[in-house]
């Protein structure tokens, strides 16, 4: 265990910045769980069952309850999480452990562990999701033995709480009157924790690793969300100091109003990455001058069958609706990888992150890609969009010039403007033989980062890698911005490096016209760039680049631009 002296600093990795100081505390215990015990006798298994489905069925309808008290991302996540513990699937397989002869509990156990072992292989997103599936196994086994559920303390005044994972539930219950902060040991920037995180507007680290267990509930702790960093033992004052100067900025963004420019008036349009309607109805209460990301594959990921084209268009519909007479970008299907779609994706592939997804699930199902944008062309004819709200459609994945020719020549049979997402590196590299067939491209920061360094951007071990301020991503974003320059195409980043302040100000230096990220972190920079001039983004730029790494980029950029 490392010795820990005056003001001995942990890091972890940055999700939302901000800063807190207050005492640590921890997230209750799980419960622990149970080996293989006696056999339940036949005559007993059908009412071990029942035990069980009670106990899930209490645990679904308190999430759901939850739910629908919470609003955005966090009610979306809840009632996702009461869905797994409702979900036929796993129930079933709870019940055969059961009718095998195991006691409910372990019966839990084994029944998780098969999906857990099942998601962990499908890795991305999906594996992500493990800590869903272990946060609903133990939930419900507390409920089954009458234990407290696991999760949240009770605590009055400020703390910042503590954990190896935060589950979804557990984050979309915090009240941030009372949790200033929040730190794991596990997790990744793109996590359930890190989506609600930033719709609290809490600050946030992840990815801390085993060291922050050396921190004892009740320790004064000081956090920074922007650089990712925990600092034990700090001196009261300045710690108190650094909050102080951190409500000042929080001052200035709570009255910051768009558009979104610099200091000197550059122009940079801050836009929205939405998943619904209902996520835009949100968006169009913020400072969003559109949407620049509309994850089209978020609303099918349940759906068995390919929905219609005129079902599909009326989820479209709602999304536009929210933004009548402003710009829409909205992504083709994703499909694939860690987003599989049962009616999209190919099953057992060796390495899905580089096998069939995005545009590439097209190639061998053009009629998929086309009815989608048959539907997106109904939902823009149907929504009565004029001129000055200009609907985009963009591709995934796309890494030649032929893919971006094929899907333009698509679009534009629709009347659709056509466009890419650069998150290949490939498709970085070959810029200007991609740009002059589309009218606007978007950069993806986080498979950017992913592919550029050769690291799943949902390993928690692996996230110093998978910082999109390593210098090598921006280079390749820094190519693409003088290629779009070159070619007269607009250059947008849609990844979560739009949402970090700091970062946007690195972004504008180096040619990006327009910034989408969580609607709630639109003001936060908005206001950053709002105080200062286009020059400094430059140097913030050139300074980030010349870095040896990404907190070497961090720490350079800082000293160029002062909160």
């Amino acid at each position: 265990m490392t010795e820990v002296t005056h003001d001995t600093v942990l890091k972890g990795t940055a999700v939302v910045p901000g800063v807190a100081y207050a005492e640590a505390v921890w997230i209750r215990p799980r419960p622990q769980l149970p080996r293989a015990g006696a056999v339940v006798p036949e005559a007993e298994r059908e009412a071990e069952y029942q035990r069980f489905v009670e106990a899930a069925d209490a645990v679904a309808d308190r999430l759901s309850t939850r739910s629908e008290a919470a609003e955005g991302p966090a009610s979306e996540v809840l009632a996702a999480t009461a869905g797994m513990v409702r979900d036929r699937g796993w129930r079933k397989a709870v019940k055969k452990g059961i009718t095998g002869g195991h006691p409910a509990d372990y019966a839990i156990v084994t029944a998780t562990t098969k999906f857990i072992t099942q998601f962990e292989a499908a890795g991305g997103v999906m594996a992500e999701r493990v800590t869903d599936l272990r946060d609903i196994r133990d939930r419900v086994i507390a409920e089954l033995r009458g234990e407290d559920e696991p999760g949240l303390p009770q605590v009055e005044g400020e703390v910042v709480l503590f954990a190896d994972d935060l589950s979804p539930a557990d984050t979309a219950a915090l009240d941030t009157k009372h949790f200033t902060a929040l730190v794991t040991e596990l997790g990744g920037p793109t996590s359930h924790t890190a989506i609600i995180a930033r719709q609290l507007n809490v600050p946030c680290i992840v990815a801390a690793g085993k060291k922050i267990h050396q921190i004892q509930s009740g320790q004064p702790v000081l956090v920074d969300g922007a650089l990712g960093t925990i600092t034990l033992n700090a001196d009261p004052e300045v710690a108190k100091t650094a909050v102080s100067e951190h409500k000042l900025v929080a001052a200035r963004v709570a009255q910051w109003r768009g558009p979104g420019r610099t200091k000197d008036g550059h122009l940079v349009q801050l836009l929205a990455n939405v998943q619904d309607g209902n996520g835009a109805r949100v968006a169009h209460n913020t400072q969003a001058e559109g949407i620049g990301l509309f994850r089209t594959e978020l609303c099918f990921l349940n759906a068995t069958t390919e929905p219609t084209v005129e079902e599909q268009a009326a989820v479209y519909r709602k999304v536009f609706e929210a933004f009548p007479n402003s710009k829409v970008v909205v992504r083709s299907l994703d499909a694939g990888s860690d987003k599989p779609v049962a009616f999209a994706t190919l099953a057992d592939e060796e390495n899905p992150a580089l096998g069939v997804r995005g545009l590439r699930v097209a190639r061998a199902n053009e009629e998929l890609l086309t009815r989608q944008l048959d539907a997106v062309a109904l939902a823009v004819k149907q929504s009565n969009r004029g001129e000055s709200a200009p609907t985009w459609v963009m591709a995934p994945m796309v890494a030649t010039a032929r893919e971006a020719q094929w899907f333009a020549s698509l679009c534009g049979e629709r009347g659709l403007i056509a466009g890419a997402m650069i998150e290949v590196p490939a498709a970085a590299l070959m810029a200007d033989k991609i740009m002059p067939h589309l009218k606007f491209v978007s950069i993806g920061t986080n498979d950017l980062t992913q592919y550029t360094m050769a690291a799943d951007r949902m390993s928690p071990q692996l996230a110093y890698l998978t910082d999109p301020w390593q210098p090598a991503v921006l280079r390749l974003i820094e190519h693409t911005c003088k290629e779009g320059k070159r070619f007269d195409t607009a250059v947008g980043v849609c990844g979560e490096a739009a949402a970090d302040p700091l970062l946007a100000c690195v972004l504008t230096g180096l040619g990006v016209n327009s910034l989408s990220s969580a609607s709630t972190a639109i003001a936060g920079v908005g206001a950053q760039l709002a105080a200062v001039d286009l020059e400094t983004c430059k140097k913030a730029a050139a300074a980030a680049l010349n870095a040896e790494g990404a907190t070497e980029a961090r720490a350079a950029v800082r000293e160029v631009i002062q909160p």
